[in-house]
């Protein structure tokens, strides 16, 4: 058996890998189920397409998630894409969401709705983009774990989101602030056609197209991709390597802090230690499955969703503990990434010679 890696692989070839790593798996997850439980595997995956899609509502969540998840893993892209792993996002939204919260508090009604809205977004960017801003620095000029950094960072953030809530909590020892002007709904981002999340989903889906065409096209997404490939590689070019790593440090940041905009006042209407949720680290591996392109990144973003919510389903349908309903949802990821492999690479079988 020999293995080697690829120079390229089609993209129908690489679709088709995928399609047999499911199918495997459904098979798989087919014999755990009857084997385990007794159930017709067949009514136990209808439930799991039913708990993403099965009514109008569970739609417009399953998309909403989507959408998060996705703006989420574009905001790391580039930052992986410089293989700088930035595991920062966490810290990134709830900063972002912080700053919201601080204008959505303190000025609502005292400003008109456009510039309420304006400052909220553009201190939610900068709160980010300054998140960013110093792992990056310190990966630059010390050359520092950015792993470990961004990843303390995020305590830091939850611990700032913490005091925060306690400053601004309704009432007095709740240890909460609540829906944030519930009465009022004063800096609650606008429903669009009646649709709460559609705004969400249009600002995530422009945001995926630009930055697809700035990774893909722009001289900075060249250089991000060249410093990526080699540091030492993009010196001898010319490109001025710490400059480009401060620099896209900032927009990822400042793009997971928009992200904090979006949740808390777009989706959550309220600010929590917990409002991100673990789905910053969730999209790290929604950013490298779908190889730091941002078109694709959707599409990942479906499918684990799909599966995380109808994993619920699954559970309250059969009356299932949920950790086994994490166990089917588990190994079709494990399968999925593991053909990941055959894409990197490609095994063949050799016959040994025979001596004369």
């Amino acid at each position: 058996m020999h293995i080697s890696k690829r120079d390229t692989i089609s993209r129908s070839k690489a679709w088709s890998i995928r399609a047999i790593a499911i199918l495997l798996a459904l098979i798989v997850d087919g014999i755990i189920i009857y084997a385990i439980v007794k159930m017709n595997p067949l009514k136990v995956y209808v439930s799991l397409a039913s708990g993403a899609f099965g009514t109008s509502k569970r739609m417009w969540f399953t998309i909403r998630d989507c959408m998060i998840l996705t703006c989420i893993a574009i905001g790391l892209a580039p930052a992986f894409k410089m293989r700088f792993w930035n595991v920062g996002a966490e810290g990134q939204m709830l900063v972002g969401g912080i700053a919201t919260a601080f204008w959505m508090i303190n000025f609502a009604g005292k400003m008109n709705t456009v510039m309420l809205f304006l400052c909220m977004a553009i201190s939610a960017i900068v709160a980010g983009g300054i998140w960013g801003l110093i792992p990056g620095f310190f990966k630059a000029k010390w050359n520092t774990n950015e792993t470990l950094f961004t990843l303390m960072m995020n305590y830091i953030a939850t611990q700032l989101a913490a005091y925060y809530i306690i400053v601004w909590e309704v009432p007095k020892g709740a240890g909460k602030i609540g829906i944030i002007n519930q009465n009022t709904n004063a800096g609650w981002l606008p429903q669009i056609a009646g649709k709460q999340y559609l705004l969400t989903i249009l600002v995530v889906a422009v945001m995926t197209v630009l930055t697809y065409i700035y990774l893909k096209y722009s001289k900075h997404g060249y250089e991000i991709a060249v410093v990526g490939e080699s540091q030492r590689t993009a010196s001898y070019a010319g490109i001025k390597v710490e400059r480009v790593i401060i620099r896209t440090m900032v927009l990822s940041g400042a793009m997971c802090g928009l992200m904090g905009l979006l949740l808390t006042a777009g989706t959550d209407h309220t600010l929590t230690t917990t409002i991100v949720g673990g789905r910053g680290f969730t999209a790290v591996m929604v950013s490298w499955m779908a190889k730091f392109n941002p078109i694709m990144m959707i599409f990942t973003s479906l499918l684990l969703v799909v599966l995380s919510r109808g994993a619920s389903e699954i559970s309250s349908v059969f009356g299932l503990n949920h950790s086994f309903a994490d166990i089917l949802t588990g190994i079709i990821l494990f399968f999925i990434i593991g053909s990941e492999f055959f894409l990197t690479y490609k095994v063949s079988l050799r016959k040994g010679k025979k001596e004369a």
